[in-house]
């Protein structure tokens, strides 16, 4: 039998799965890290919430672990590389508190418009100040939503329930999709330019982190009203307390902040300000449904071999695993590379394969591929759940297949389809290992390397001199250099693996040089 410890508070429910299920469950809660590690060889699986913390040191004595199950979304506290070297799966569940988040996102912006929360303190200590707390309606009001997934897809439903006009920033939303949902696709500054009220629904990536910067609050209508209920760190806090204080923004309402348990903050004290302590997923309903998720989930990969809802491991089965794992690990990578090179909305993407591979199961490839092509916006994303966040957003999603390929055994190749055009990139295994073998048209041979550099240029005299001169100045080391080109003087394109990122005042540099049109950081 099967055993499980569960190391955080999980309702009984899920408790009731396990054992119908025929999988021996423990509750140990409260656990220190030498007390997990003391206890973890014991188990099969293990299920936490935030408060425990499977780091690298735990997965090491976890010798016979097998799969982590988060009940919820989040799982910055659990140490994925480590679990993947490990092999084990890592499970959350991503849809079980959508509801509760969202609500609280509206009880927040109703809290921000009324004064709520300063309104009952004042009037329990025996005031009644009436013309003090002069609110707003929501009536008629513009809402801006950051990130239109499945939280600002139910924030948006309610908001239009309330009478409001909704505007979306969303890269991953299409038009189509923007008309299903009722709400108005806009740009980033459009949005803050409109918006009377600005809710937050974003992962926090490289891409996301600071989203509303200073500048970017700078531009926002006089008085607008903040909530974030989705992650520390979409805002520059330090910023938004100095728009507080000067009127720029009227009001706003943190459910999360950058540091937490968040027992000091710069927002704390400043006008028409209002915490609440990580509250997004706390209620009873949103509770029984990521504990029931989670015990079927595991029950499911220990009995079965189901996997569902993995952020580290492809929906295959063990027949075709060997034989899938080099074209999985090319799916991916081939979409990481898509997915760093958008600035645009997606509206389409498709996957061809050629050859040998075409012959395989490319659910789980074309799976991998889409979850690369996502993960730069969408951090939290995986393999199963990439189909259903493409379909969620209105990105179609197709594939083709063609039994011979003119060069390679097999060819897998990404075409991404945005607001301003196509882009396509295509991939080989060599050696049992994934490449690069053609961007822009243009052929080439690179390997994936966990840091390069993209730079597309006009193919002319000096370049690579230049280029190498000034990465030897900033003592960035090259590891590979691998071109592209159409023709002499044509567009060109290097692929630069180097052993150290590149700053963002090396990268201006680069993009400064002559002939070069596009520079960028890719991370694999």
């Amino acid at each position: 039998m099967p055993r499980v410890l569960i190391a955080d508070s999980l309702s009984p429910a899920a408790v009731d799965i396990f054992r119908q299920r025929g999988v021996d469950a423990d509750i140990k809660t409260g656990l220190s890290k030498d007390e997990l590690i003391a206890v973890i060889g014991d188990y099969d699986g293990l299920v936490v919430r935030s408060d425990t913390k499977p780091n690298k040191d735990v997965i090491a004595a976890a010798k016979n672990l097998k799969v982590i199950g988060r009940a919820g979304i989040g799982v910055d506290n659990i140490d994925i590389p480590a679990a993947t070297a490990a092999g084990v799966v890592v499970m959350n569940t991503p849809f079980g508190n959508s509801i509760t988040t969202a609500e609280h996102a509206i009880a927040m912006m109703f809290a921000l418009a009324r004064q709520l929360p300063a309104a009952d303190v004042s009037t329990q200590a025996g005031k009644w100040e009436k013309s003090r707390f002069m609110g707003v309606e929501l009536y008629a009001k513009t809402l801006g939503l950051i990130g239109a997934g499945n939280i600002g897809g139910i924030v948006a439903d309610r908001a239009l329930g309330l009478k409001m006009k909704v505007v979306a920033y969303d890269p991953f939303l299409s038009a189509e999709r923007a008309v299903e949902m009722g709400v108005e696709k806009v740009e980033l500054e459009d949005l803050l330019a409109r918006a009377d009220f600005i809710t937050l629904h974003t992962p926090l990536t490289d891409k996301t982190r600071n989203i509303l910067s200073a500048e970017a609050l700078a531009k926002t209508k006089r008085g607008v009203m903040i909530i974030n209920c989705a992650r520390g760190g979409l805002v520059d806090e330090a910023a938004l307390r100095a728009a507080l204080e000067s009127g720029q923004v009227g009001g706003a309402a943190f459910d999360v902040f950058i540091a937490e348990p968040a027992r000091e903050n710069v927002l704390f004290g400043a006008p028409n300000f209002i915490a609440t302590p990580h509250l997004g997923a706390s209620t009873n309903e949103a509770q029984e449904n990521v504990a029931l998720q989670v015990a079927e989930q595991i029950s499911d990969y220990l009995l079965t071999g189901a996997v569902t809802n993995a952020l580290n491991s492809p929906s295959v089965t063990a027949e075709e695993a060997p034989r899938l794992k080099p074209f999985v690990a090319l799916a991916e990578k081939l979409g990481a590379l898509a997915g760093q090179m958008l600035d645009y909305g997606i509206k389409a993407v498709d996957i061809a394969y050629e050859g040998e591979v075409s012959k395989l199961n490319t659910r789980p490839l074309s799976a991998a591929a889409l979850a690369g092509v996502l993960r730069p916006m969408l951090a939290e994303i995986n393999m199963v759940s990439a189909p259903a966040v493409a379909r969620e957003r209105g990105v179609v999603v197709s594939e083709s297949r063609q039994d011979d390929s003119p060069i390679f055994d097999s060819l897998v190749r990404i075409t991404v389809t945005t607001d301003k055009g196509k882009r396509s990139f295509a991939g080989s295994v060599m050696a049992g290992g994934p490449r690069i073998v053609e961007v822009k048209g243009m052929d080439l041979d690179a390997p994936f390397l966990p840091r390069m550099l993209y730079i597309n240029n006009l193919d002319k005299p000096g370049f690579i001199g230049a280029l190498g001169g000034l990465l030897g100045e900033a003592g960035v080391n090259i590891a590979t250099f691998n071109l592209g080109r159409i023709d002499a003087g044509d567009d060109a394109i290097a692929l630069v693996g180097v052993d150290h990122e590149p700053d963002a005042k090396l990268l201006a540099r680069i993009q400064a040089l002559p002939h070069v049109k596009e520079a960028r950081v890719l991370k694999f």
